[in-house]
């Protein structure tokens, strides 16, 4: 793109599904904002492991093309008719309506004006584009859904990841005793991030090490959903990010007098207040894994394919 062609932009798209190697650079129109949307010129987007399912997949989105991405921090480049809450020149972020608000891996994105709020002056545009998606995760299942209370037990499975590692750390401002579950290796990461006890998933039946939890926070469905239910107290609930799954979750909650839930992500101008509050009052903070520039979006994607990544992953749109 050169500088004076201000009517395009570029974006990481595929034509294909497939691996990282299908991500491509292109350039294409330069989006205009409509009534109660804002455009944001990006300056850093997560990426999470709900993009490279749907890069491999399609998940939600069907057949590309389509361009991924709905962690955003940047600025307000332009404003659609009614817009009240920002100005040109803000810096805002927020989490795209998932699934299908998506497109922040670009120089430029839309968003409803209500998925954005002040990007806190304490924390960088980094900090601020690894942030939304995982910490509303977090955030909606922890307070929404599972009502999380002071002095209540809570298990967080694969506490190292992307959304474990911020639920963590919202777990502890809410004052709650933490358990997590991580490879051995990991544990002196989570005590660091505010665990109170760690368990090592490949040496440890985690149904055998703990025990009278008030809620668990599943990252990681399947089996691990239904083995969850239990480590419960009576009236416990599981509340699991991944939003399919067999029957028998739910019957086998019912049978043991405790809840189940599967939830999606909402985007959500309240939460990400509170995520921009706890932000900037320090209580959290992610942990960066890489940052990438726009054009090799293909190499965040190759290292988060991999399953070994301990926090985040951040793409640089400057």
């Amino acid at each position: 793109m050169t500088m004076n062609d201000v009517n395009t932009m570029r974006a990481i798209s595929q034509d294909v599904l497939g691996g990282p190697e299908v991500l491509k650079e292109v350039t294409v129109e330069r989006p205009t904002p409509r009534p109660n949307e804002v455009l944001v010129r990006v300056r850093a987007a997560g990426v999470n492991p709900t993009d490279w399912k749907h890069r491999a997949t399609g998940g939600f989105l069907g057949e590309p093309p389509f361009v991924l991405g709905w962690d955003v921090s940047g600025e307000v480049a332009a404003t659609g008719i009614g817009v009240a809450a920002f100005r040109p020149g803000d810096e805002v972020f927020g989490m795209l309506p998932y699934p299908f608000g998506h497109g922040s891996h670009a120089e430029y994105v839309i968003a409803p004006v209500r998925a954005l709020t002040h990007k806190p002056a304490a924390i960088d545009h980094v900090q601020a584009g690894a942030l939304p998606l995982v910490s509303l995760t977090a955030w909606q299942a922890l307070t929404e859904h599972a009502g999380l209370r002071s002095g209540q037990r809570v298990l967080i499975h694969a506490a190292a990841g992307g959304v474990g590692h911020v639920a963590v750390q919202i777990a502890k401002a809410l004052d709650a005793y933490v358990i997590g579950t991580a490879s051995a290796g990991k544990h002196d990461f989570l005590r660091e991030i505010g665990v109170d006890e760690a368990v090592d998933y490949r040496s440890t039946d985690f149904t055998q090490a703990v025990r009278d939890v008030d809620v668990v926070l599943d990252t990681l469905g399947g089996e691990t959903s239904v083995r969850s239910l239990e480590v419960l107290r009576p009236g416990g609930i599981v509340v699991s990010i991944l939003p399919v799954g067999g029957q028998d979750f739910l019957d086998e909650a019912e049978r043991l007098g405790v809840r189940a839930v599967r939830m999606l992500v909402d985007a959500d101008r309240a939460g990400m207040r509170e995520v921009a509050r706890m932000a900037e009052a320090g209580q959290l903070k992610a942990t960066i894994a890489g940052t990438f520039p726009l054009a090799e979006a293909a190499k965040a994607h190759e290292l988060g394919d991999t399953g070994r990544t301990t926090g985040k992953l951040v793409l640089l749109a400057d």
